[in-house]
């Protein structure tokens, strides 16, 4: 996948298409992301002993992997605060690191 845990993403399809926010769970087995205050849900739960009230609770869903673009975070990145592609450099030691299209600074998730 192109994205992963605690990347700042924006959705550009969808219903929930212009929002932003951070992966909270990445799932790759299945391409899908879930993403902190994006496709909340109400799930209504009945009375148990962990939850005696019972009643709605709210919870974010996944969505595709494919409606998210990682944001590129450089102040002088003509798309700056947006989502944009991403491309992979090789560096001579094999390792590979995520970089914007546009300005060619590295995409890093903030952990």
């Amino acid at each position: 996948m192109h994205i992963r845990k605690n990347d700042l993403v924006a959705v550009v399809a969808g219903n929930e298409a212009g929002k932003t926010g951070k992966i909270m769970k990445a799932l790759p087995e299945k391409n899908r992301v879930v993403i902190k205050g994006v496709k909340v849900i109400h799930k209504h739960v009945k009375p148990s002993q962990k939850n005696p009230q019972g009643g709605r609770i709210q919870k974010e869903t996944s969505i595709s992997a494919a409606n998210v673009l990682p944001v590129c975070q450089n102040r002088s990145c003509k798309k700056n605060g947006l989502g944009v592609r991403i491309k992979k450099k090789v560096l001579e030691n094999g390792a590979k690191l995520r970089t914007c299209v546009y300005c060619g600074v590295e995409i890093s998730s903030d952990e």
